[in-house]
């Protein structure tokens, strides 16, 4: 695998143009993937999927200034939003060489928020981190399978986290965001195997992208030292770089931002 040190290169690994979908593209992570992308050359359409497209002024100003960058109607806990999405894709793109998840919820609604300890779960808190962080990406793989191309060179990449690695787990805590992120990481293994039977050129890995300053993070930066809370542009940067490396013996891997494999 290639370093992501240094400045980013072209998806040089990829046939062009590169057709790209981001899920998760209103804001963070997902925003930053979207612009750079559309500042890569070699990128043709970036499909910039989100619950509400219109509702974002970061990315509405994006699709305004940059025609390839393409928004559209997608919610990874809806199936018929998911299907509906990848009907518009296949109808106007070429298949998609490049699917980047950056959906993922760590709290949220009814104060939803990581458990420290065993007397603070709640099954609705467990159930909502599983539909969003485990569910959601096997859906969304499920919808996007037939617009992956038959031969070429194609990654289906996902966020996990390193809280998700079961072998890495030191200080527990965190339960469902824990325990969906490891699911999630078990259905990335899956899709490895099966995606490849249909798409020869095809990987599926998992990434973490460290901790990076989004709505995600905020409330659990004050203990990050400076130079490990990253922004998301370059948080974006880095993954990319990782993914271009891929090789075929890293399908079904998972990797930090510096390219290193984290233990599952």
């Amino acid at each position: 695998m290639v370093s992501p040190a240094g400045p980013p290169p072209p998806l040089s690994s990829f046939e062009e143009p590169v057709e790209a979908l981001v899920v998760g593209a209103s804001r963070g992570i997902g925003l930053a993937f979207a612009r750079r992308l559309a500042a890569t050359p070699g990128v043709g359409t970036v499909w910039a999927g989100c619950r509400s497209p219109g509702a974002s002024d970061a990315l509405v100003s994006l699709a305004d200034a940059d025609e390839r960058v393409q928004p559209v109607v997608l919610d990874v806990t809806d199936e018929d939003s998911l299907a509906a999405a990848a009907e518009t894709i296949g109808a106007r793109a070429r298949p998609l060489n490049l699917v980047i998840n950056c959906a993922g919820i760590l709290h949220g609604p009814e104060q939803m928020f990581p458990e420290r300890r065993l007397r603070e779960i709640r099954p609705d808190w467990l159930a909502r981190a599983f539909q969003v962080n485990a569910t959601g990406v096997v859906l969304l793989a499920k919808h996007v399978e037939d617009l992956l191309p038959r031969r070429a060179r194609a990654v289906f990449a996902s966020l996990s986290a390193r809280v998700g690695s079961i072998g890495d787990n030191r200080l527990g805590g965190w339960y469902a965001y824990r325990a969906s992120k490891a699911a999630q990481n078990m259905l990335i293994r899956n899709l490895s195997i099966e995606l490849p039977r249909r798409a020869r050129g095809a990987l599926a890995v998992a990434l973490h992208p460290g901790t990076t300053d989004t709505d995600l993070s905020r409330p659990f930066q004050a203990s990050v030292p400076q130079d490990k809370l990253f922004p998301a542009d370059r948080a974006a940067r880095q993954l990319l770089a990782v993914i271009d490396g891929l090789e075929p013996p890293d399908n079904g891997g998972f990797f930090a931002w510096d390219g290193r494999p984290i233990p599952w």
